[in-house]
């Protein structure tokens, strides 16, 4: 398939690991321009390398979107590095206190707000005036099943990836007339770092092989995921380079689930 997305300026925010990092080097296999960021530094320049191995060139810069002034200059060097933006992916996001209601604090809320919405808020809002002038772009925002099908715990992270769609389905409607398609995708869980040795530490646990440890976490966290495995960064960076693709032009405002056919409707 032609994606028509070589030589395309791709800005990924949150590349360093997992889904981000695969996002990055699916872009880099179809021969496209990268600017990607992360909190830390050795991490970005590895994935750095990995791309520019497969022939990218890559401008990473070491930022936090949730910071504005961080947000700015990330743009503006994206676009002196390549001249432009074409494609921009928001892939910044997560959680880090996996509580229930009743112990999750003022911050808490506003942390993860701040992490999963505003980031894409920000960046988008620094990338438009680079975007629209081009008459042609991507937008994907990076959200979760957990904001379709929200599940008893993470109440904070459910409600914050809901709202990314629903910014995601509010700007295609804004910025169709500027040729400016944006989608979202939502993952299932996904292999990186944490689940990694999620897996380990059951193993451990239960004195059994990484294949059972995986297969027991996927009954007790994710027993919806009828594909009876975690995706793999890669499988969900392939949903995101299709959405940028020449092959998605009549694609916008849409949700793309990855998710191992873990939401039970339609």
């Amino acid at each position: 398939m032609e994606t028509g997305l070589k030589n395309k300026r791709v800005v990924i925010t949150g590349a360093t690991a997992g889904i981000g990092r695969g996002i990055a080097h699916c872009f880099a296999d179809e021969g496209s321009q990268l600017a990607i960021c992360g909190r830390t530094i050795n991490p970005l320049e590895s994935v750095r390398q990995e791309c520019e191995q497969k022939g990218a060139q890559v401008t990473a810069i070491q930022a936090d979107m949730t910071k504005a002034a961080e947000v700015e200059h990330f743009i503006m060097a994206s676009q002196a590095a390549m001249g432009g933006i074409d494609v921009l992916v928001n892939c910044v996001g997560g959680v880090d206190q996996l509580l229930p209601f009743e112990e999750l604090n003022d911050d808490d809320w506003q942390n993860i707000w701040e992490l999963n919405v505003m980031s894409a808020v920000r960046v988008t809002r620094a990338a438009l005036p680079i975007m629209k002038p081009n008459g042609w772009g991507r937008i994907i925002n990076i959200a979760s099943e957990s904001g379709i099908q929200p599940d008893p715990f993470m109440p904070h992270y459910n409600a914050v990836k809901a709202a990314l769609i629903t910014f995601t389905k509010s700007m295609s409607k804004a910025l169709a007339g500027d040729g400016i398609m944006v989608n979202t995708v939502s993952p299932a869980m996904t292999r990186n770092d944490d689940v990694d040795n999620f897996i380990k530490q059951r193993a451990e646990q239960d004195n059994s092989s990484l294949l059972e440890a995986e297969q027991a976490l996927m009954r007790d966290l994710r027993p919806n995921i009828v594909l009876g495995r975690p995706g793999e960064p890669e499988e969900v960076g392939a949903a995101v380079v299709f959405l940028a693709s020449e092959q998605a032009s009549f694609i916008t405002g849409t949700n793309l689930r990855a998710d191992g056919g873990s939401v039970a409707s339609i």
